[in-house]
């Protein structure tokens, strides 16, 4: 009886594959699904994406995608919200938005239920490693937010504390205003 042995996949192996739902991320050689989101996680991603949005696509000042694949380093993964300065979305020649985005971007999120901490903490590390200059990780269970910062110890952030955003970005939050979004209608 022979053994037979599978070599890992590349990650142009992977990004050849068609795209699954929910997405499937590529981590050290493995294929990883993400969980499919649930009703805070949709909430806070699509209002992060508003409020966001709001204050930064008029002036041409960034953008905040939902679920945009991101392949860099030898990873291609897909964060909650990624947010690119307007200068670096690499837009098509007719200044179209690509399919493909082939950098970290320059503000992550990540909102955990479901999803496992250190498996999203390594993404978000992994995007500071290559260039990203802030990342989120929410966690509606403790009502907190995991702030990391290039060369920076993460900070616990919690109730009234304001939330660091890109300097370009000009938006004022606390962590009880974010999680505030979970009641609706209020």
């Amino acid at each position: 009886m022979s053994a037979t042995t599978t070599q890992p996949l590349t990650l142009e192996e992977f990004l050849k594959l068609p795209e699954t739902k929910p997405a499937s991320e590529y981590i050290n050689g493995e294929i990883i699904p993400k969980p499919m989101p649930k009703g805070r996680h949709s909430r806070l991603q699509g209002k992060l994406c508003a409020v966001v949005n709001q204050v930064v696509e008029l002036p041409k000042i960034a953008y905040a995608f939902p679920e945009l694949r991101c392949s860099f380093g030898e990873r291609s993964i897909v964060p909650d919200v990624a947010i690119f300065n307007w200068g670096r979305i690499p837009f098509t020649v007719d200044e179209q938005v690509p399919d493909n985005f082939e950098l970290p971007p320059d503000w992550t999120i990540e909102i955990s239920p479901e999803q496992k901490p250190n498996k999203v903490i390594g993404n978000i590390l992994q995007c500071l490693k290559y260039g990203s200059r802030l990342g989120w990780f929410l966690d509606p269970d403790d009502l907190s937010i995991l702030v990391f910062l290039p060369e920076q110890q993460p900070e616990l952030l919690q109730g009234e504390d304001y939330l660091p955003v890109l300097e370009e970005v000009e938006l004022t939050l606390t962590v009880n205003q974010v999680y505030g979004w979970l009641k609706m209608g209020g």
